[in-house]
């Protein structure tokens, strides 16, 4: 699932540098406010694009991954009623 997100990633930032490299390349000397607009739809690309790269599918279990703080760590465990070795 993690390499489909990243080439959806990749696929959508890749869209959004090919819109500003036309409009302001090819599509402004024939329509300023086509080229314009190719802009405002690529400036709503990265957000979306970001989001898509860090959604979490049903079989990523995010939340028992250690946080790399064990003071932090064993206060969780100890809270759900784990341990760790």
């Amino acid at each position: 699932m993690y390499a489909r997100r990243r080439h959806v990633y990749f696929a959508m930032m890749g869209t959004c540098i090919a819109l500003f490299v036309l409009a302001w390349a090819v599509v402004r000397l024939w329509s300023i406010p086509v080229a314009v607009g190719m802009c405002v739809v690529a400036m709503v690309i990265p957000p979306l694009a970001a989001i898509v790269a860090n959604r979490r599918g049903p079989d990523d279990r995010w939340w028992d991954d250690p946080s790399g703080d064990p003071k932090s760590d064993e206060w969780w465990d100890e809270l759900d009623g784990k341990r760790r070795h």
